[in-house]
């Protein structure tokens, strides 16, 4: 098993949030359907789910699923990372992991996890620490 270090940004391009249970207190959750823009050692596009969960002091939890379309080191496919996140004082972060099995062409195989910590006007910057060897 090889393991590397990858790095880059990624630019929100389409953000959709609707609602679907709020409360007096300002509590709400909703659901937010995201595009994304990669580009580092990660080049490509992604859809994004997110279910959140926003606190009456503006915080938020979230969860999600995220399929990315694209190259990985150079190597074309696609695959779907699992999320799990926080919003806090103006700063969105995740954890995110590589789901076993969901990867195609030559990202089938590909293991890992990664986090993103956002910055201002929808971009983001990420690592993802790559566990096997890509390719065929």
């Amino acid at each position: 098993m090889t393991q590397a270090q990858l790095t880059g940004t990624f630019q929100v391009t389409n953000w959709q949030e609707t609602p679907y249970s709020e409360s007096d207190n300002g509590a709400k959750q909703s659901l937010a359907v995201i595009s994304q823009h990669y580009s580092g050692d990660i080049e490509g596009t992604s859809e994004l789910r997110y279910l959140m969960s926003y606190q009456p002091d503006g915080t938020a939890q979230f969860v999600g699923f995220e399929t990315f379309t694209g190259s990985i080191v150079g190597q074309a496919g696609s695959v779907v990372f699992q999320h799990q996140g926080q919003f806090i004082a103006g700063v969105a972060s995740s954890n995110f992991t590589v789901v076993a099995g969901s990867g195609c062409d030559a990202l089938a195989q590909l293991a890992g996890l990664g986090s993103f910590t956002s910055k201002e006007q929808g971009q983001a910057q990420y690592s993802f620490t790559l566990n096997e060897s890509l390719g065929g």
